[in-house]
């Protein structure tokens, strides 16, 4: 039965990754049935479906609450405001709209999750879009380009960065002194193949600018308070897990939200009701069931069956090992969302270490606190780096992908599988190919 299970699990997983990427069914209806199918084949019970969820709800909680955040701000119109003043000051330039884009995203994502600042900024876009003339689907694409790459800056920018760096004990200033310069590389490879990419938006001239409407801004009051609300969550994002008592970014979140629904309902600028109906469920839907997939693939060997089958291909060949593993997991994170990828992939590493005797087996211990040796570090930085510019390669490659494509469809336009492959196969190759060269000078050079 064991057998037959990773042999459910497995075909299960890249029977939905398939569908998904066919476009034959919707990517929340592929992934929920995927895992309903694990279910009703008692590969997994229901119970340990929930807890392989469970696992990953701070993920969950932190999309939930951004956006009821964002979703309750928009009757105040600020968005279409802060779009028109973009158009104003790049003079309808499309090239200059695209850097802003690249301008703006960076540093907010070196300090933010990737997804979290998706949420914040994307729906900028679609109004910026139609002012200027143009499609919007580019350009949330570009937008999401740049928070994965910028996400390599810091630890905290990604969550598949943070996931690995915990798990090999890296502190934030190890971080910056190691990986920054890979993260900053990452952003300037994307502004480099920006014209060529986003040509059409690139050469855009937009003449009419005394015909831009000039949306007020409603509800001031209601404004103020709300910025107040999100300077709070920013800055507990930010400090919160370094306080005496550490605060979650979703619990955070959790918080900005339940005081932006207190605040929507007592100025009466919206109901509870209409902004709660307004959350994407599809997306958080279909990470919940991304997360019970992976979690099957751990529970019936899967994960472990291919630890062994690493170990088997690399042997101790840790240079070889580190530059292959960029384009393993960056070409698996491609079609595999990468935060469940990389939790899956850390437990994976690890047991291969030890099958090939360079490090002894306490680094298995969840409560592991000591430091691995220097010179099979390269490999988790590398799954850092294939995790994270990976997600650029496919719709379904990182949250924040799936975030944009679900405020696209709100917009009234669908982010297809082959349409973000247009874009995301060039780049991510690219980037790969930079990042590979970038860890392999870790081995050469330590």
């Amino acid at each position: 039965m064991s057998e037959l299970s990773s042999i459910i699990s497995a075909s299960v997983f890249v029977i939905v990754i398939i569908l998904i990427m066919s476009e034959k069914l919707h990517l929340t209806i592929a992934a929920l049935l995927g895992a309903l199918i694990l279910i009703f084949t008692h590969t997994i019970t229901l119970t340990e479906a929930v807890e392989f969820i469970s696992k990953s709800h701070a993920t969950l909680v932190l999309f939930f609450g951004v956006m009821v955040l964002i979703r309750a701000f928009e009757p105040t119109k600020i968005f279409e405001y802060i779009a028109t003043k973009m158009v104003i000051i790049a003079k309808g330039r499309g090239k200059v709209l695209i850097l802003g884009i690249i301008g703006i995203t960076t540093p907010i994502c070196a300090v933010l999750p990737n997804a979290t600042t998706v949420m914040l900024l994307a729906p900028l876009i679609p109004p910026l879009a139609e002012e200027i003339g143009v499609n919007f689907v580019p350009l949330l694409i570009l937008m999401v380009f740049v928070a994965n790459s910028a996400g390599l800056i810091t630890l905290v920018g990604d969550p598949a960065t943070f996931i690995v760096g915990d798990a090999i004990n890296m502190t934030f200033l190890e971080y910056l002194q190691k990986l920054t310069l890979g993260g900053i590389i990452a952003v300037v490879s994307v502004a480099i193949v920006a014209p060529l990419l986003f040509r059409k938006i690139w050469n855009t001239k937009f003449t009419h600018l005394e015909d831009l409407p000039h949306p007020q801004v409603n509800h001031p009051r209601m404004l103020i308070l709300g910025a107040l609300i999100m300077v709070f969550v920013l800055t507990f994002f930010v400090i919160g897990d370094s306080l005496a008592v550490p605060i979650s970014p979703a619990s955070v979140a959790l918080l900005g939200a339940t005081l932006a629904l207190l605040l929507a309902h007592h100025s009466k600028i919206d109901t509870v009701h209409n902004i709660l109906r307004d959350v994407d469920w599809s997306t958080l839907i279909f990470f919940m069931s991304i997360f019970v997939l992976i979690g099957s693939l751990e529970k019936t060997g899967v994960v472990s069956h291919l630890s062994g089958i690493l170990a088997l291909v690399l042997g101790k060949n840790i240079f070889v090992g580190s530059i292959l593993l960029v384009f393993v997991v960056g070409i698996l994170s491609s079609v595999v969302p990468n935060i469940p990828l990389v939790v899956a992939m850390v437990p994976l590493l690890k047991e291969y270490l030890v099958n090939v005797n360079l490090v002894d087996s306490s680094i298995l211990d969840p409560n592991y606190t000591g430091q691995l040796p220097p010179e099979v570090l390269p490999l988790f930085y590398a799954m850092m780096f294939g995790a994270t510019l990976g997600g650029n390669g496919t719709l379904v490659g990182a949250s924040s992908n799936i975030v944009a494509a679900g405020i696209a469809e709100q917009h009234g336009k669908i982010i297809s599988f082959h349409t973000f492959l247009k874009y995301g196969l060039p780049i991510m190759t690219v980037q790969l190919f930079i990042s590979s060269i970038y860890i392999g000078s870790f081995w050469l050079f330590n």
